[in-house]
């Protein structure tokens, strides 16, 4: 029968559990209260800690032996009995002869953490607990189990980390509150980048894309699950190719919390028109007697309008017109847009008759 069974029912297992039974209990426990997945929560880092430090002492043979027997208080203090009046016993672990010595199998736990008051055979009170992030990193490098969980990942993931000082207070359902702990920078999640190719007239008007996600996650019995969502993407009128629109935390769920996507902005190909910047150019295509002697047009540009051309000639290949206001709308300056800019392709006849090189020659 045991003294008590606070570090049991931290891990929610029977003290008759196993050791396979222990490690099982604090994986899932750790990964349901590791602080990166539990950002939002204040208390997931004690929960953490509290869960790292049960099972450090269960998973040991000796310490849970001398838990069992006597108890998480004293096994804090070293193995040094409470002073007297306390309400405590003598030293289970005093000589025969009332010397107050101490097996030397249950000396090597009880180690100088700085601050306490030497015990018996000269020992400090206090123990020192494995940082729990490392306590985490080193449970899971096995990967027998939780096959999903990254090593490296959980080897980088900061969490709550005992200090060095010992303490003489009463754990109060809580290792946290007898030992000093710091938070450390956690590390950035991953980043996930997919095209969103666009039409020019989606990237001229500005839209609002729904896109069809899947991500992986952990339910409650930390399994991974597979599961759809929508996301509502908003273009902005004017917005360049190349452009990235992140959503935060969206994405795969990893040890560090979830992946930010990132949509990376295409641009289609567009059957008349050509982006340049802000400007867009349409190309009008002459035939030489057109450029030698005029011509008319009308043009639609990307918004409706017409444009009428009327061009008496001649035009010059490769020449070009460009019209103000009429090109794509400039993101950065609202109620703002480039220009749109007409250039003249002439196409030359691929072959001429005797005939009419002739009467080119007497024109010209």
């Amino acid at each position: 029968m045991v003294k008590e069974t606070k570090l049991y029912d931290q891990l929610n297992i029977s003290p008759t559990a196993t050791q396979d039974e222990i490690k099982k209990a604090y994986r899932k426990a750790a990964l349901r209260w590791h602080p990166d997945k539990n950002k939002d929560n204040p208390e997931a880092a004690e929960k953490f800690k509290e869960v790292s430090q049960a099972y450090e002492i269960l998973s040991d043979p000796e310490k849970r032996k001398i838990y069992d027997q006597f108890g998480l208080e004293f096994l804090l203090r070293g193995g040094v009995p409470p002073p007297e009046g306390a309400g405590a016993g003598p030293n289970p672990f005093a000589s025969a002869g009332g010397g107050g010595g101490m097996p030397e199998a249950f000396a090597q736990f009880f180690t100088n953490v700085g601050g306490g008051g030497a015990g018996p055979r000269g020992f400090s009170y206090g123990m020192n607990f494995t940082k729990p992030e490392d306590l985490f990193a080193n449970t899971f490098r096995d990967g027998d189990i939780f096959e999903d969980i990254l090593y490296n990942a959980a080897r980088s993931s900061a969490s709550s980390a005992p200090g060095t000082g010992s303490s003489r207070r009463s754990m109060r359902g809580s290792f946290g509150e007898s030992m000093r702990s710091q938070r450390a920078a956690t590390p950035e999640v991953t980043t996930v980048e997919r095209p969103l190719p666009l039409s020019l007239e989606d990237l001229f008007h500005g839209v609002t894309k729904k896109m069809k996600i899947k991500r992986k996650m952990f339910d409650d019995n930390n399994k991974r699950t597979t599961s759809d969502a929508i996301l509502e993407v908003p273009i902005k009128p004017g917005l360049k190719k190349g452009s990235k629109i992140r959503f935060k935390g969206v994405g795969d769920q990893e040890e560090g919390g979830q992946q930010d996507l990132v949509f990376i902005v295409e641009e289609k190909p567009h059957p008349l028109f050509v982006r340049d910047g802000d400007d867009i150019i349409h190309t009008v295509d002459l035939d030489l007697k057109e450029a030698l002697t005029g011509w008319q047009r009308t043009i639609t540009t990307i918004d409706g309008k017409n444009l009428q051309l009327d061009k008496a000639g001649p035009t010059q290949p490769g020449s070009s017109e460009s019209y103000p206001g009429l090109g794509m709308p400039i993101s950065k300056k609202p109620g703002q847009r480039g220009n749109f800019i007409v250039k003249y392709n002439v196409k030359f006849p691929m072959t001429l008759t005797p005939t009419q090189k002739q009467k080119l020659r007497e024109i010209l």
